[in-house]
Formats: structure tokens, C-alpha cells, sequence
């Protein structure tokens, strides 16, 4: 790690900037993919999963005997952990889910809003060097609380046309029945637009690498909705001379072995903290079996020293990290002083991978500073939210010249006229002797 002892506030921006990659090639590569699969629908997507990966499985759809045997493959203790993993996310998001609440704003005016579940979302789950199961069950578990319909799972297959087990238990235990073998940004394509064999959602949740990010942002251009901008995976760890420097260690290393692009940090403001920290991440890099690329990302990561407590709270907001580790003595103090992260871990005992995997919260998060204006993933995220209003004739009576002078001031004739005709009496029709004014 690079170390920076006593930055000035000035020099901030830049040294926490997230390192740049100039991605227009990228960008123009996928606009290309895209383009295919649109016109040319399931052929296209055989084509170019044969082209970036040397596969072509015999059918996308995975049939419910692939997923039934997918069972019988794993052991009883990861499926015990699932199961555990579960109740506990299903547990912290079903308290997400909240009621309607009716405000009645003025004598005779009822409003209220519904949460109303999107009807066909799309989930992206990597299955490359890290096949993540545990994302099927953080985005599956909210879209099933929230009431979404259809739900359609994409994954890379391996070599032999197969999607590794765990994801299909995952898919399995959560109902999800629409499980095809596609990756990549042409698994975005097909379930943006829609193929022979894939559904069109409205929504596409689920993090991926290079391609799969910009897939999604370009299909966002193009009126599909996408959980939020996600960038490489990212921590920080916030540690003063209380904190164990082997926790601390295990902490960045346990971010830095998902890619070599992976984002660590570490800010203190004693200098002895990170020399304690750099000779335990000696030690425990050499035991991982990704260490290679969690070398690589340590390289390009920085470990800080700040003049005080408060300089040390303002640089991890200003960062705004996916994942915040407060290694502190006074951490639940800190942690209210935490503006801006996509998650927070507090104290000594909280590792990141608890929230990772099965604590209870979403490990979906907004990366690459998008902390300061984005949630993670939740029951929110979705559904659509849509607002109800009822109108009593009293009720419209009573509000009615508000409208009408709001709507003239702005020259708009025909939304007064829309109040003004529902006011005056409606006119007899022949052979009527009058009509009753509504009660």
C-alpha cells in the first residue's frame, strides 16, 4: 500500500480519486453487442458467448431437473449456511416493506401513496473466477418482498455449459424458475430488449465487470431502469490505536481479492497503526489462494494518516465508500457522524464479510464515490411508488380557488376550466328537471 502521512485538505480530491479508466473502447464494443442482440435475438446471443467465451451450450434455459440436481451437489453445511443466510436477509428486508398511511391534507382531500411491485426484473450474477450465489439471495429475497412478478436470473455457464450448483440452489430456495445460461453484456442485451427464449424486463440489478457495468448504463439510455452506477468493489477502513492490525488487515484483503481493480483504503491517525497493519498483510497474503490479484490491488491502494479524529471522519465521508469499517474505540459515536457510504460496519467484531454474506443487509452498494447520493440495493429498489388522491365534492370545493389562481398565474386555462366545470351545476338534459349536485 502506497502510505500518505498529513494531507493537506486541498490535496483530498485528488488523493482519493478513484484511479481512471479510459473505457471508450469498452463502451464502443458493447454499444456494438447490443446492437446484435437487438436484431438478432437468441442466434446473436449463441454467437457471441461462442466468440468471448469458446461456449455454446446446447440450450439458454436451465430446466428445473438442472436445478432440482443442483442439491445433490453441494454439502449439507453450505446449504445450512444458505438457509441461515436467508431468514436473516429476509428477516432485516421485510421490515422494508411498509403499509399505506392515508393524509388527509384538508377537509374532504385524501391522499396516500402504494408501493406497487415492478412487474418483470432482471438479475445479473457473475459466475467467472467468483461465482456469486450470495447475490442471488440479496436480490432475489427484496423482489420477492416486493411483489415482482417475473423474475429472470442470468449467468455465465463454465466450460461444460453448466452454472455452478450454489447458484441454482440460491435460485431454487428463493422461486426463481427463469435461470438461462448467458453472461456478459450480452445477458444485458437479451434481457433489455427481450430474445426468443429470454424475457424483457423493466428493471436490471446485479454487478459484473467492465462490459456488464457499461451494458447496463447504455441500456439505461435506452428506457430500461438499472439499480444504480457500480464501478469495482471497494473498502475502508477507519482505525485508531485500538484497533487489532490482524483484523484490520483481513479486512482490506477480504475486498482486495475480488479483482485487481478492487479499491482499498486506510485511514488512522497513528502512524504505528499501519506498520502494525502492513506486516499482517505480509503474513496473510501469503496464505490466500487469490493473492496474485490481490497484490496487484493493494499496489494501487493507499493507507493514510490524518492529524485528528475529526480530519479522519471528514476524508471517509468525503471518499464515501462502499464499505465503511469503523476500527475505533468510539465507533457507535463515529458511525453517527457517517454521511456519506453504502454500508457501515462498526466496531472491532463487524467484518465486511458478515454483510457480505449473511448478517442481514444487502451487499449490492453504490461504489466509486456514488455513496454520496445513492442507497444500496432494498425493498425499495424494487417497486415503484405511486401516489392516490380522492376528492369529495366538498373536498374540491374547498381547495378549488387555489387551483384556479395557481393555474391562470401560469397561463394554463384549461386545468382552472377542469376545477371551474365541476363547481357550477351541471347542466339538465332534455326531458330532465334537474340534476342532483354531487354529495
Amino acid at each position: 500500500m502506497q502510505v500518505i502521512k498529513y494531507p493537506e485538505r486541498k490535496d483530498w480530491q485528488t488523493l482519493l480519486q478513484r484511479p481512471y479508466a479510459d473505457n471508450t473502447a469498452v463502451l464502443q464494443s458493447v454499444q456494438g453487442i447490443l446492437a446484435e442482440v437487438k436484431e438478432g435475438g437468441d442466434p446473436a446471443v449463441r454467437q457471441l458467448t461462442e466468440k468471448f467465451t469458446g461456449v455454446s451450450p446446447d440450450h439458454f434455459a436451465v430446466s428445473e431437473d438442472e436445478i432440482n440436481a443442483a442439491a445433490s451437489r453441494l454439502s449439507e453445511d453450505l446449504k445450512a449456511a444458505i438457509g441461515q443466510a436467508m431468514q436473516n436477509i429476509e428477516s432485516f428486508h421485510q421490515q422494508q416493506a411498509g403499509g399505506i398511511s392515508v393524509s388527509e391534507t384538508m377537509p374532504g382531500i385524501a391522499c396516500w401513496r402504494k408501493s406497487v411491485g415492478i412487474e418483470k426484473v432482471g438479475l445479473y450474477i457473475p459466475g467467472g473466477t467468483a461465482p456469486l450465489f450470495s447475490t442471488v439471495l440479496m436480490l432475489a429475497i427484496p423482489a420477492k418482498l416486493a411483489g415482482c412478478r417475473e423474475v429472470v436470473l442470468c449467468s455465465p455457464c463454465d466450460k461444460e455449459g453448466n452454472l455452478h450448483p450454489a447458484i441454482l440452489y440460491a435460485a431454487q430456495v428463493t422461486g426463481i424458475t427463469k435461470v438461462f445460461k448467458i453472461g456478459g453484456a450480452q445477458a444485458i442485451a437479451a434481457m433489455a430488449f427481450g430474445t426468443e427464449t429470454v424475457p424483457a424486463v423493466y428493471k436490471i440489478f446485479g454487478p459484473g465487470n467492465q462490459y456488464v457495468t457499461a451494458a447496463k448504463q447504455l441500456v439505461q439510455m435506452q428506457g430500461i431502469a438499472i439499480d444504480m452506477p457500480a464501478g469495482p468493489s471497494e473498502v475502508c477502513v477507519m482505525a485508531d490505536q485500538t484497533a487489532c492490525a490482524a483484523f484490520v488487515a483481513a479486512d482490506l484483503l477480504s475486498q482486495a481479492e475480488h479483482g485487481v481493480d478492487s479499491q482499498v483504503l486506510l485511514v488512522t491517525t497513528d502512524e504505528t497503526v499501519i506498520e502494525a497493519v502492513q506486516k499482517e498483510l505480509a503474513k496473510q497474503l501469503a496464505m490466500l489462494s487469490r493473492k496474485d490479484m490481490a497484490e496487484k490491488a493493494l499496489a494501487n491502494s493507499k493507507a493514510i494518516v490524518v492529524k485528528s479524529k475529526a480530519e479522519a471522519i471528514a476524508m471517509v465521508n468525503e471518499y464515501a465508500a462502499e464499505h465503511l469499517i469503523i476500527s475505533c474505540a468510539d465507533a457507535d459515536e463515529i458511525a453517527e457522524e457517517i454521511t456519506n457510504a453504502g454500508s457501515v460496519f462498526i466496531g472491532n467484531y463487524s467484518p465486511e464479510s458478515v454483510g457480505d454474506y449473511a448478517s442481514g443487509t444487502n451487499h449490492t452498494l453504490p461504489t466509486n464515490g456514488f455513496a454520496r447520493a445513492y442507497s444500496g440495493v432494498s425493498v425499495d429498489s424494487f417497486v415503484k411508488k405511486i401516489t392516490y388522491q380522492k376528492l369529495s365534492a366538498k373536498g374540491l370545493q374547498n381547495i378549488a380557488s387555489t387551483v384556479i389562481h395557481m393555474a391562470e398565474a401560469e397561463g394554463l386555462d384549461a386545468h382552472a376550466n377542469a376545477v371551474k366545470v365541476r363547481l357550477a351545476p351541471p347542466t339538465p338534459k332534455e326531458g330532465e328537471a334537474g340534476a342532483q349536485r354531487p354529495a
